[in-house]
């Protein structure tokens, strides 16, 4: 099931917000969620093509060549090209780590994740892994998210504490290893979940900061959805997470450091290059 993003969509703030995550009782359903379910999503529309020979958007999961962005010759060496001016500008000028997620469409689960930092500011941004497959919600991204609506919300957010089953693999961020982080049964195609959560960083999205990822509180309300984490992947898509191969998650918890600021940057690509 697929949607098109709306004609009048109330575009993402691109502020670092609060929030709060979910208890142990809610990891299945805030991330990666039990097969069967019946939630879709809301009747939504693309705009439409600006001329008659726009292709249009692609299918779900379709990996084809973003058309030329009106800004692109303004992007200069030092800036995160996947970026457009709101979003760059939307990154706090006290971070100098921003892991930034670009999902492959509107709709689709997929998406890629690359690191940057700007250590020099002389240098401005620079990427600091390669290019990591990852995957978001079942029916991607939106920018007003609701609890239930299996999409990922766009946005940037703190990433401030993380956790897991296992011993955490030498980060420097806050750690919270507990076996409330234990996860079994079938994601939503069916897929198992076991070791989805061994290890979990926490998006700062309706949950307080450098709070465990299993606090529950919601400042936004319980209605705002919450529990978004970058966890490990299950091969399958999520009801709001983004999640990396067990690898990566292991080489982005080594490299996020918290005296950086680091947040996440994330959307369908066409959200990212406003």
């Amino acid at each position: 099931m697929s949607a098109s993003r709306p004609s009048a969509v109330r575009r993402p703030s691109y502020a670092v917000r609060a929030g709060t995550c979910a208890t142990a009782i809610l990891l299945l359903t805030a991330c990666a969620g039990p097969s069967g379910s019946t939630a879709g999503p809301r009747a939504v529309r693309r705009p439409a093509a600006a001329s008659a020979g726009d292709p249009g958007p692609q299918a779900d999961g379709a990996r084809g060549r973003a058309a030329p962005r009106p800004d692109a010759a303004r992007i200069q060496p030092g800036e995160i090209p996947a970026l457009g001016l709101r979003a760059r500008s939307a990154i706090p000028s006290d971070s100098s780590q921003a892991l930034i997620v670009t999902g492959d469409g509107y709709n689709s689960s997929l998406s890629t994740a690359v690191l940057y930092t700007r250590d020099d500011p002389a240098l401005g941004w620079r990427a600091a892994t390669d290019i990591w497959p990852a995957r978001n919600a079942l029916y991607g991204w939106t920018d007003d998210h609701r609890e239930g609506d299996l999409r990922t919300p766009t946005g940037v957010y703190g990433l401030t504490s993380a956790g897991g089953l296992l011993d955490p693999p030498g980060t420097l961020l806050p750690y919270n290893q507990s076996p409330a982080f234990a996860v079994s049964g079938e994601g939503l195609e069916g897929e198992p979940l076991d070791g989805s959560f061994d290890y979990v960083v926490a998006v700062d999205y309706n949950r307080i900061p450098g709070a465990s990822p299993l606090d529950p509180e919601r400042p936004l309300g319980k209605e705002r959805g919450g529990g978004i984490w970058i966890h490990v992947d299950h091969h399958g898509p999520t009801q709001g997470c983004i999640s990396l191969p067990e690898d990566r998650m292991r080489e982005l918890l080594q490299l996020l450091d918290p005296a950086k600021r680091p947040v996440v940057v994330m959307g369908d690509a066409e959200a990212l290059e406003q």
